[in-house]
């Protein structure tokens, strides 16, 4: 296993705040980038003590989780929200914020 870069341990360290996490995995998923937003889903699991440990929070098969947020990865909705929930996230919807009309 390699070792984490200085950034990779500040981003790390920070993810575990779960505001911090919760404000990284909304501006991945802002992106509009499916791949983003599994990154952050990775990297905010490692933060919070590893896939082992989301997964068993998640009450998802550590397989499962593993294979839900790989590169090819898809998880199903249900999938993704207890995957948050062994997080410590929830998924909260907004309206899109439209520009005035002049």
């Amino acid at each position: 296993m390699r070792e984490m870069t200085h950034y990779e341990k500040d981003l790390s360290e920070w993810l575990k705040d779960p505001d911090n996490a919760a404000e990284y995995l909304t501006a991945s998923i802002e992106e509009g980038d499916k791949d983003a937003m599994l990154l952050a889903l990775r990297r905010i699991a490692q933060a919070q003590g590893g896939m082992a440990s989301v997964a068993e929070k998640a009450q998802v098969p550590r397989e499962s989780l593993y294979r839900a947020l790989s590169l090819r990865g898809n998880p199903a909705l249900s999938n993704l929200l207890a995957i948050l929930h062994g997080m410590g996230l929830k998924i909260t919807i907004q309206p899109e914020k439209r520009v005035a009309a002049a």
